[in-house]
Order: C-alpha cells, then sequence, then structure tokens
C-alpha cells in the first residue's frame, strides 16, 4: 500500500477551506483540473468520496471532515516543526461542542470537565438557538449539541439524543423573600415569580403544578435564558423557578435560599449527536 502523498493532502486542504475550486486553484497557482486530478487520487487512497457537490459549491462529506481535521493538525505540526508556532506537546483533537444559549452553565462546564485543560483536546464551544444548533450539528460543523430539548427522532432522522441528567426544579429567591411559615400555595400567590418561557418543559410542569394546588401566581417575568433568571433572582425582583444547579453558587453562599423543592417537575439535558460512521473519539470521554 502506497504512502499517502503529502501534496493531494495539501490540494485538498486548500479546497476545504476554500469552499470553491477556482479559488483553491488560483492560491496554489495550479490549474482547476490539475487540482482535481490530485484530490481524485487522495480520494482514491482514502477509498471515501472527500466532498459533494451541491450547486457550484464544494462541501465536506463526513470523511471530508474527518480527512481536513488530520490535514490541518498535520500541517500545524510541520509549522511547528520550523519553529513558527511554539511547542505545545502533542497534536491536539478538537472537539466541536454546541449548546443551547439559554442553557445552564453550571451544567455545560460539569458536562466538559472531562476534558477542559487536557493537553489532547481543544474545545470549541458555540451557542445559539436550537435550529440554528442542529443545522450546525447535521452539516457537521459541530459534533455534538447540548439542549434541554431532544429533537424528534424516527427511523429518517439522522440524530441520536444521549440522555445526560434530569436535575429537579426549585422556587427560589433571596431571604428576605422566603418566609418559612408560609406553604407553597401562599408563597405563589403572595410572591412574584419569574418563571420559565411558555412552551418549555419546565413552564408546563409549573402550570399544571399550580393548577393542581388552585393557586394564581403574580408572574414577574417570562424568561427562556437560565443566566438572565439567575440574575434576576439574585437581584431579588422576585422568586424564580429554576433547576438548582443553575444557582449553585448562590445557593452555597447564602446569597440564594430554596424556598420550595417543586415535586415532579424535573429539566432534562441531552447531549445531541450525528448516526456517523466516524464520530470524533474525544464523544466517548463525554457521553458517559
Amino acid at each position: 500500500m502506497a504512502d499517502l502523498n503529502y501534496h493531494h493532502l495539501r490540494y485538498f486542504r486548500a479546497v476545504a477551506h476554500e469552499g470553491n475550486l477556482t479559488r483553491a486553484a488560483e492560491r496554489l497557482n495550479l490549474s482547476q483540473s490539475a487540482v482535481s486530478v490530485q484530490i481524485r487520487k487522495l480520494e482514491e487512497r482514502l477509498g471515501h468520496p472527500l466532498f459533494e457537490r451541491r450547486g457550484r459549491a464544494l462541501h465536506l462529506t463526513e470523511a471530508g471532515r474527518i480527512a481536513l481535521d488530520h490535514a490541518d493538525a498535520i500541517f500545524a505540526a510541520g509549522e511547528e516543526l520550523v519553529g513558527t508556532l511554539r511547542e505545545r506537546g502533542r497534536a491536539r483533537r478538537a472537539v466541536r461542542v454546541g449548546a443551547l444559549a439559554t442553557l445552564s452553565r453550571n451544567f455545560l462546564i460539569g458536562f466538559l470537565r472531562p476534558v477542559l485543560g487536557r493537553a489532547d483536546v481543544e474545545v470549541v464551544l458555540r451557542s445559539g438557538g436550537q435550529a440554528d444548533l442542529m443545522a450546525a450539528l447535521e452539516s457537521l460543523a459541530l459534533d455534538v449539541v447540548l439542549t434541554n430539548r431532544a429533537p424528534e427522532a424516527d427511523a429518517a432522522t439522522p440524530f441520536a439524543a444521549h440522555p445526560l441528567t434530569e436535575q429537579p426544579v426549585s422556587l427560589v429567591g433571596v431571604p428576605g423573600r422566603v418566609d418559612p411559615a408560609q406553604g407553597l400555595r401562599a408563597r405563589l400567590e403572595g410572591q412574584p415569580v419569574i418563571l420559565p418561557s411558555l412552551g418549555t418543559g419546565m413552564r408546563a410542569g409549573f402550570d399544571a403544578l399550580a393548577e393542581r394546588l388552585g393557586a394564581r401566581p403574580q408572574i414577574a417575568a417570562e424568561v427562556d435564558d437560565m443566566a438572565m433568571i439567575r440574575l434576576l433572582a439574585r437581584e431579588g425582583v422576585a422568586l424564580a423557578v429554576v433547576p438548582p444547579i443553575v444557582v449553585r453558587d448562590e445557593l452555597a453562599s447564602g446569597a440564594l435560599v430554596e424556598a420550595d423543592r417543586l415535586d415532579g417537575i424535573t429539566e432534562a439535558f441531552v447531549a445531541v449527536t450525528m448516526r456517523r460512521r466516524f464520530p470524533n473519539p474525544v464523544l466517548a470521554d463525554l457521553l458517559v
């Protein structure tokens, strides 16, 4: 079996980063046909197509994305060899993580902790809305998406949802807003509350609980961002319906107290991946 031709790899890398054969050929000072021939030879050597054409644009296949990761690492190592980069030890593997912008930062840090600080792993973290993150996952721009809303799954969908944990949900607030003698119903009607937005599992669970109690809560705000709920609760503007993990530091310091555990209401966290032939091996250390 012939050794890998690094000229082929260099041409492939140029096209992959440009996303366009013409621009890559100009950058390499070669003809388009010459670059195409070199890429076909690399595909034959690897045994997988590396690009698929959509209109006039070239998009990486799953094998192409993996080949680009390795190509980038190989050429970065070459730059280190000639002294253009500082010594960083052994080659690093990137893991691209997308996180719902409204997700608890404490949960996110806990998920990433097994690889944070590892010399062989570079974490690339992106936040955004559910639709944008799932689109990036499907295009292989992300390896995993962390969310509290698992995508619908059937035989045709390419996603795999990995349940991570379920966190209890509580009513929390500054000590001055919490009267230990009050029951939950009286507390909900006597104090303003900050609620998750409509359409979330937590909000549906809270509304059902209030209905069972016959309570009419004073709604101070409806917020879809856990960081903002945490801030508002810390400012003392109202009691907040939130998983305790979101305000863990404030509960530990006494800045906030847990008034009531809201039985039957939980926040589920899931990691969503693509069903891939070549999954990122770093994920094995995260999805445990």
